[in-house]
């Protein structure tokens, strides 16, 4: 076991996640110490680690950099990690921290350095090189022996488009060499299985500026795959007793006021809409469980009607800066598979356990093995950031790892990633070349019912709050169809597919014969189409190919007159059988996937 030695004492090794971060927040710091020698005068913003590697923000005055400039920073980097330097760790005080910053020029740190409390300020020291970090670092520079910086790009400060821009530089690094060639294999093969590429290719969706910037337009083909994915998850949840309830795409100011998101989310949602007579103040929806709330206040419910499971697929808009837009992944419109569970608190804990489940049979279905549960808590230093009181967030916080502990979860506890009305259960999922993607959540909330003062009366006549669960499998269609086209290389499941079958006539005098087969299929629920251009049949398959169809069923003169379809599943062949033999083919692996 690869194990690395960090300047607190510990030893980690280095499949542990805690380790990786310190290993690639260490090599921002070599990397700003290379950028230093290299541009005098240069200032640093931020560098921390990121998911697969680090990051600095940095400013070079009248310099610039380009990709090319990137391999000169690496054999900096390399050479002075080679030079046996290690990280030296001293505290200072807040005065002596903004003058030695002060003395720089380096307005960022000074910033910074603010913005923290006296007796709470460290720096570290690597060769010639300090900078502002609470630390802690690798012992010795020289275990960071493979190094290869990715990407250049533009990044205001504090992220605020009115501030200086920057230059943000991205790397990544590895205690082996061998661990960087295989992830930049890595790196190769997520290219190939980028979503916005297959989404191109399988002719999916896209994306119109007349539209808008991250408002996805869904294609036939993007559609069809998209109400394939709702139908699943409606049928699961009708037989597990949800009710399916619609909301408008607006809601009135007032509703996010009462439910405390406009306080929390008022600069990430679109400006309100005022009517032109009335002077009425209407918002883009930026959740739906403020409306789903008063769904549930707009009649007296008694606790035998308890839970109440209201579902709905529910499009909801917020603001994200353009620079942070990403395909699918990042977008200002989506649609959220979200539920909300009314529920008498006895009812708490059995509730949640039955949404793991669902959540988990998602998975299961869609071949995503590898998983952990993320439970997410709020931070007990800065509880300012959310809402409701102390016994409430215990309760909710207790119900969580309590249910994660009886279905025998794999978990990590995150403090600070609660949402601010409630705790949740996050799921990260690893997909099959090994990135790690958050997928669905639970969240347990006393406050908004408190919010709404919501009411059922119990068994002696008086009148209870009920407790409410937030859950979304899939979090977002738009995100999870990212993930699965990304999982699957755009090789879909045959239930999954928007097209499970094309029908190849080999010319054009049999398609009749392609005609009567293709309708034999739709007849039996089975998405297919015919493909009869007057094309060579190796250039349609081969464009067949890149739209994904999982099935080809070709037919020519043998067939037609026996009645039969030569079948090629994914590229192989799968040798003739009768039509009705070939309707059964199907609905069997319709079958055995879904099973």
């Amino acid at each position: 076991m690869l194990t690395i030695a960090f300047t607190d004492g510990t030893v980690r090794p280095w499949e542990d996640d805690e380790a990786k971060r310190i290993f690639w927040h260490s090599s921002a710091h070599l990397m700003a110490e290379a950028l230093e020698a290299l541009y005098p005068g240069v200032k640093f913003g931020i560098g921390p680690a990121v998911e697969t590697g680090f990051y600095y923000d940095v400013d070079l005055g009248g310099a610039s950099i380009s990709e090319a400039d990137l391999e000169k920073i690496e054999k900096k980097m390399t050479e002075l990690a080679r030079s046996k330097e290690t990280f030296e760790r001293r505290e200072v005080s807040k005065a002596d921290a903004l003058k030695y910053f002060a003395d720089k020029g380096d307005q960022y740190k000074v910033e910074l350095i603010g913005d923290l409390e006296d007796g709470t300020i460290s720096f570290y020291t690597n060769g010639a090189f300090t900078d502002l970090c609470r630390g802690p670092h690798v012992k010795h520079a020289d275990d960071i022996k493979a190094i290869k910086l990715t990407a250049i790009a533009g990044a205001y400060w504090k992220g605020d488009q009115n501030r200086q821009q920057l230059t943000r530089i991205y790397g990544v690094t590895f205690p082996k060499k061998s661990m960087l060639d295989e992830y930049l294999k890595m790196v190769e093969e997520a290219k190939k299985r980028d979503h916005r590429k297959l989404g191109r290719e399988m002719e999916l969706f896209t994306f119109s500026t007349r539209v808008g910037l991250g408002l996805p337009l869904w294609l036939p083909r993007g559609a069809a795959m998209r109400g394939i994915l709702e139908n699943f998850l409606r049928q699961r949840q009708a037989a597990l007793g949800y009710l399916p309830v619609v909301t408008p795409h607006i809601g009135g100011k007032e509703l996010y006021v009462t439910s405390g998101h406009y306080a929390k989310y008022g600069k990430d949602s679109f400006r309100p809409i005022k009517t032109p007579q009335e002077g009425e103040e209407y918002m883009l929806k930026p959740m739906n469980c403020p409306h789903h709330c008063e769904i549930y206040r707009s009649s007296p419910r008694s606790y035998r009607d308890l839970p109440l499971r209201f579902a709905e697929f529910g499009t909801v808009y917020r603001y994200e800066q353009s620079g942070e837009l990403h395909g699918l992944t990042r977008v200002r419109g989506f649609t959220q598979d979200d539920a909300h569970l009314f529920c008498r608190p006895d009812q708490l804990q059995e509730e949640f356990e039955k949404v793991i489940d669902l959540i988990l049979y998602v998975f299961k279905t869609l071949k995503m093995s590898d998983y952990m549960a993320q439970i997410s808590l709020r931070d007990p230093k800065n509880k300012d950031k959310y809402i409701g009181s102390d016994e409430n967030w215990d309760k909710a916080e207790q119900a969580i790892i309590d249910a994660a502990g009886k279905k025998g979860l794999k978990t990590v506890v995150e403090l600070g990633e609660a949402a601010f009305y409630g705790p949740k259960l996050d799921f990260m999922v690893k997909d099959a070349i090994g990135r790690k993607w958050q997928l669905g959540t639970i969240q347990v909330d006393y406050n908004l019912p408190e919010r709404f003062e919501l009411e059922f009366t119990d068994a002696d006549g008086s009148k209870k709050r009920p407790v409410m669960i937030h859950r979304a499998p899939f979090g977002s269609l738009e995100r999870f169809t990212a993930v699965v086209l990304e999982h699957t290389a755009g090789h879909l499941p045959v239930w999954l597919a928007p097209e499970q079958v094309k029908v190849l006539p080999i010319s054009e005098k049999y398609s009749d014969y392609a005609e009567k087969v293709c309708n034999l299929l739709k007849n039996s629920d089975i998405r297919a189409s015919i493909d009869s251009r007057n094309e060579t049949l190796g250039k349609r398959i081969r464009e067949i190919s890149l739209l994904r169809v999982p099935v080809i069923a070709i037919v020519g003169e043998k067939e037609a007159a026996e009645g039969t379809v030569s079948v090629r599943r994914e590229g192989v062949d799968q040798g003739a059988m009768t039509a009705e033999q070939f309707v059964e083919y199907i609905k069997t692996a319709v079958a055995e996937e879904l099973a």
